[in-house]
């Protein structure tokens, strides 16, 4: 973990309520896709945690949808700088994707994936992503998924734009491995449909963001982790879902 400030380049909308965010600063703690950040904004006690979408030298980019003060704070900013803490969380590991992993995002769980893709991309790999949406107007990030060498599909609930359904409908038979990143609901959806092990990246509500408060602890197979800290990245044979 470190803290640093970065300077705010950029920060449009991608839709209506979701906004793509590029930084300058210190990206030397920023090791693994799938890792996040806490980002400290004025008048308010606790840090935001946010994905990390990309990373490349000393350029950060962060995606987040606007649900409460401290995210439409952020949607406000133009210029300026912003204190974050840095390289939190385990994120994914990439050895054990195979040749032809499977990367499922839903919503706000598309972001970490962009880097993950990036990843296993330039290693050889044949990525497939699946990124499934309420309905077409939520939708973004299809053509930079492209633009890296991946397949693409994308689902939504309504049927307004690629396959209508949920990201299940759109799994295919043959991949080696699955990465996840999403709502809980389709965290478990995947899970119960995969045919192979897998990475599941939770979303929970933090307190501190590096392992302090235990405000997000769960029961895991292996006992109790803090998604902040032991996570929010777990292995799909560890999980254990709460009724």
């Amino acid at each position: 973990m470190k803290q640093s400030i970065f300077t705010i380049i950029n920060n449009a909308p991608l839709t209506r309520d979701v906004f793509r965010m590029t930084l300058l600063g210190d990206t030397s703690a920023i090791t693994a896709a799938g890792q996040f950040v806490n980002v400290k904004l004025d008048g308010l006690y606790l840090r935001r945690p946010i994905s990390v979408c990309d990373q490349s030298g000393d350029e950060l980019t962060l995606i987040y949808k606007v649900v409460g003060k401290g995210t439409e704070l952020m949607s406000g900013m133009r210029g300026g700088e912003l204190d974050l803490l840095t390289g939190l969380g385990n994120g994914y590991d990439l050895s054990k994707s195979g040749d032809r992993p499977l990367l499922i995002g839903g919503g706000v769980g598309v972001p970490p994936l962009y880097l993950l893709a990036k990843r296993l991309i330039a290693e050889g790999k044949r990525v497939s992503v699946i990124l499934g949406f309420n309905t077409k107007s939520e939708m973004f990030y299809e053509n930079e998924f492209r633009d890296l060498g991946a397949r693409v599909t994308v689902t939504t609930a309504d049927g307004s734009y690629g396959v209508k359904g949920f990201v299940t409908a759109a799994m295919p038979e043959n991949y080696t491995y699955v990465y996840t990143c999403g709502p809980q609901p389709m965290l478990k959806a995947v899970y119960d449909v995969s045919a192979t092990s897998g990475q599941f990246s939770f979303e929970e509500r933090m307190g501190c963001g590096f392992g302090a408060c235990m405000g997000c602890s769960c029961k895991t197979l292996y006992g109790n982790k803090r998604i902040c800290k032991d996570g929010p990245v777990l292995v799909k044979e560890e999980i254990i879902w709460q009724k």
